[in-house]
């Protein structure tokens, strides 16, 4: 047997650092040889939680699968595990220190399979060294001062060229931005996030990820049944449910206007807004405020609903922050006022989509200058291929052709959660993200906006709100 035991003291609540060891997927940020961990079980993690870490190993690879035996909230942790070469038991032990200081000790006993063990103490010392480093990382980690995001050298190369660029879309593209991510440990107890379309898809994903780092969640679903559906499914996942459910129906203003009426009545401020409902409509149809729906959820709504929570969302203490989910398709398109809205004859669905994910996007780098003065940072996240229930009904095609290289609603949702979670990610504002690092907002010089037609987009939401609101009225 080989005994590692280390202790490391540091500046966080227990319980802050104890919920982020407990969830042993965090060890790929840490641990001196893991590349992947998974959860294996479902429901939160607790007494009995499985879960799977690839290790390097020479110059290959281990696979060892854990189980938590002892989980005492705060207090302590066991996991037991084994591989093909040795099982191992940890026990890692959590102590406050008062002044949000905490020691963890950690105690990891190595047993090796018959007619390794002569071998193993061959290798004592690099396992020491193996646990010292881990818990030098782990240190590290839980310090939590990341310095401000900035898009690497490769990406800014892969960025100059569309051929370079699409590829990062993929799931290979997600894991090469993995291998260089910083560890994501801030706890986001006492953090209020409201979140729109959270029923599915990147909405879903975003949703567990935020309930399971501590987040007080409001979500806004259009279907009641589908609500329910989803606070059974939040609860089975991650053993809460979101703290309210506010229903609307986010392609018609009204209904924004009244949400946002109601998030107000609460007098909780806001910490987090996600604007993340959206859909790919096929077909042309108009909403029964008389306009045509792809522009009206997309881009209206998200817009209007910003907005009119201001009050709630500026000078915090810390900045609060918008996040605004576009997508790899606006790189297609320009941004035209005037084109934003498509008669029946010219619809297309994909293009729609493009237009008003495009204006999102600008309106992002407005608002940004804008709120600056209110402690509000603003950016847009665009989640690259991802095998979303939206891909699947709207686009079976293009889902045909890509299915091999789509990346999971978890891992295209993972910047989302970073832009709301991570305390580097309030320390820009005005960008677009994929995969935790500042993209280009154009791959072609086609696309590139007029500074006109930019500053004009405000003042083009402003005056179809206002039109909509006219013929409401009358």
């Amino acid at each position: 047997m080989i005994t590692l035991t280390e202790t490391i003291d540091v500046p966080r609540p227990v319980e802050s650092c104890f919920r982020y060891v407990a969830d042993f997927r965090t060890t790929v940020e840490w641990d001196a040889t893991a590349v992947e961990a998974n959860k294996l079980s479902q429901g939160p993690v607790d007494q009995g939680t499985q879960f799977s870490v690839r290790c390097k190993a020479g110059r290959g690879h281990l696979n060892l699968a854990y189980e938590v035996t002892e989980f005492v909230p705060w207090q302590c942790l066991v996991l037991e595990g084994g591989g093909r070469w040795f099982t191992v038991k940890d026990v890692i032990t959590f102590e406050s220190l008062g002044n949000d200081l905490t020691r963890i000790h950690y105690v990891a006993e190595f047993t090796f399979r018959r007619g390794l063990q002569r071998l193993a103490t061959r290798f004592e010392r690099g396992f020491e060294k193996m646990g010292q480093v881990s818990m030098e990382r782990l240190a590290r980690a839980l310090k939590d001062d990341n310095p401000p995001p900035e898009a690497s050298q490769d990406t800014q190369r892969r960025d100059g060229k569309l051929t370079s660029a699409l590829p990062c879309f993929t799931r290979y593209g997600y894991r090469r931005g993995q291998k260089t991510w910083r560890p994501m440990t801030a706890d986001m107890t006492g953090k209020h996030v409201v979140l729109t379309g959270a029923n599915a898809g990147l909405g879903f994903a975003t949703a567990v990820s935020l309930l399971e780092a501590g987040a007080t969640l409001t979500v806004v679903a259009r279907d009641p049944a589908k609500a329910a559906d989803m606070q059974h499914a939040f609860k089975a996942e991650t053993g809460r449910e979101a703290d309210t459910v506010e229903l609307a129906d986010l392609s018609l203003l009204s209904q924004v206007t009244s949400l946002s009426e109601r998030l107000h009545a609460q007098s909780q401020p806001i910490d987090v807004l996600i604007n993340n409902a959206g859909a790919l409509f096929n077909d042309y149809a108009e909403t029964a405020e008389g306009i045509e729906r792809s522009i009206a959820l997309l881009l209206l709504s998200p817009w209007k609903l910003t907005e009119s929570l201001l009050p709630t969302l500026k000078n915090h203490a810390r900045p609060a922050r918008v996040i605004n989910v576009v997508s790899g398709g606006m790189y297609t398109q320009k941004l035209r006022c005037d084109e934003l809205i498509m008669t029946p004859d010219e619809y297309n669905g994909s293009v729609a989509y493009a237009r008003a994910k495009r204006a999102l996007t600008v309106l992002t780098e407005l608002c940004a200058e804008v709120w600056r003065d209110h402690n509000i940072v603003v950016n847009s996240m665009h989640p690259g291929w991802a095998d979303t229930p939206g891909v699947q009904t709207a686009l079976p095609g293009f889902r045909r052709v890509t299915k091999r290289v789509l990346r999971s609603p978890a891992e295209g949702a993972d910047t989302i959660v970073w832009l709301a979670r991570a305390s580097e990610a309030d320390q820009v504002s005005g960008k677009l993200f994929l995969d935790r690092e500042p993209r280009t907002t154009h791959l072609r010089p086609r696309t590139e906006e007029r500074p006109e037609e930019r500053a004009r987009l405000l003042d083009w939401l402003t005056e179809t709100y206002n039109t909509l609101h006219l013929n409401d009225k009358g």
